[in-house]
């Protein structure tokens, strides 16, 4: 089986490693002309909008599927007419788009922080007024690793900023008050079948994910589990997902969806006993999907900008190396670290000790 993959990154690299040993084969379709995934399959190099180009990747495999959802959902709807592609375009359209995504979970009944479309720097004045500051002004699309948005906390900084963020449409969310921010990898196959990975308490630093940790018995694994079977149904969704919460009050409210592999999910490649990213090829696919179950007490770490040397990093006792082969670059992902123990004293302990890698 051929699998079409729309972009090149480092996602749609770690779904080759993982489709590889299931005798699948890849092309990637990305306009970069040193796409990292382009080492472990056929590179076509061309514009998401390039149909010509997307004809020809149709032509070559048995199905198609993306790594990102910067993808425009014309690309995914024009393909479908030629190639199966999974997940759809209507559920790219709605995940790409904060408000149609905001939208979405309040219609499903599913507890979000306020919000408001915003069109002009009048709507973000109006919404304000009524949702209050602090709040976090977003770009309904293309935003991501704190791109694309801006904290505001005073009324000094809310003069302007629709313009600062490009006078393109935006939404306005209010502030949570968060003890904890949790992520869900969910993945549901084309007859339905659903699974869950633990829940994973994630840590930021400037919009970035830092530190991802699988959670054991985590007491609000139901109610996401509730929550993300709703939207996974309402899309009639096929592959992985990820739906990233707030924890707050005891409970979850829910910031937003990736329809694809995602970061948080890294640790799954050596911490479960089949990853996020085999989990998606099996549901793309129509194969029977793989156990969800932690092997372990598992952790990853994001290497931003620069690799530590590798051998300091393999050194450390139940650590595996995730590099990207991208150029080094500050702000950019460029690898991890999946870290493996047998206790969560053991796994905090080697966490430690990557930490003092990355700040060297």
């Amino acid at each position: 089986m051929k699998i079409g993959v729309i972009g090149g990154g480092q996602l749609g690299r770690m779904l080759a490693l993982a489709g590889t040993p299931l005798g699948m084969n890849f092309a990637f379709l990305d306009p970069a002309p040193d796409a990292c995934a382009a080492a472990l399959g056929e590179h076509l190099r061309a514009d998401y909008g390039d149909q010509d180009h997307l004809r020809q990747l149709a032509d070559e495999v048995d199905l198609v599927t993306f790594e990102f959802e910067s993808v425009p959902a014309e690309t995914v709807a024009f393909l479908s007419q030629f190639v199966p592609v999974y997940p759809s375009a209507d559920a790219l359209r709605i995940a790409r788009d904060r408000w149609f995504e905001k939208s979405m979970f309040k219609d499903l009944g599913i507890p979000t922080p306020a919000f408001a479309d915003i069109q002009s720097q009048a709507d973000l004045d109006a919404a304000v007024a009524s949702i209050g500051l602090p709040a976090v002004l977003k770009t309904r699309t293309l935003g991501y690793d704190g791109k694309g948005q801006k904290v505001l906390r005073k009324p000094e900084d809310v003069a302007g900023t629709f313009a600062e963020l490009g006078s393109v449409a935006c939404l306005l969310e209010g502030f949570v008050p968060f003890t904890g921010e949790v992520s869900l990898i969910a993945v549901r196959a084309r007859d339905g079948e659903t699974k869950f990975y633990p829940l994973v308490h994630n840590t930021h630093d400037s919009g970035i994910l830092k530190l991802s940790v699988a959670s054991t018995d985590h007491p609000l694994q139901a109610l996401a589990e509730d929550y993300s079977s709703r939207v996974l149904k309402h899309l009639d969704y096929v592959g992985v997902m990820a739906f990233e919460f707030f924890e707050v009050d005891g409970g979850l409210k829910a910031n937003e969806i990736a329809p694809r592999v995602h970061n948080s999910g890294h640790w799954t490649t050596e911490g479960a006993e089949c990853s996020q990213f085999e989990n998606h090829l099996r549901a793309v696919a129509g194969l029977p999907l793989g156990s969800t179950a932690k092997v372990g007490e598992s952790a990853m770490l994001n290497f931003i900008g620069v690799v530590p040397p590798v051998e300091k990093v393999i050194a450390i006792e139940d650590c595996h190396l995730h590099h990207y082969g991208k150029a080094f670059k500050a702000g950019r992902k460029v690898g991890h670290a999946n870290l493996r123990c047998a206790d969560m004293a053991t796994l905090q302990a080697q966490i430690i000790k990557v930490q003092a890698l990355i700040a060297e």
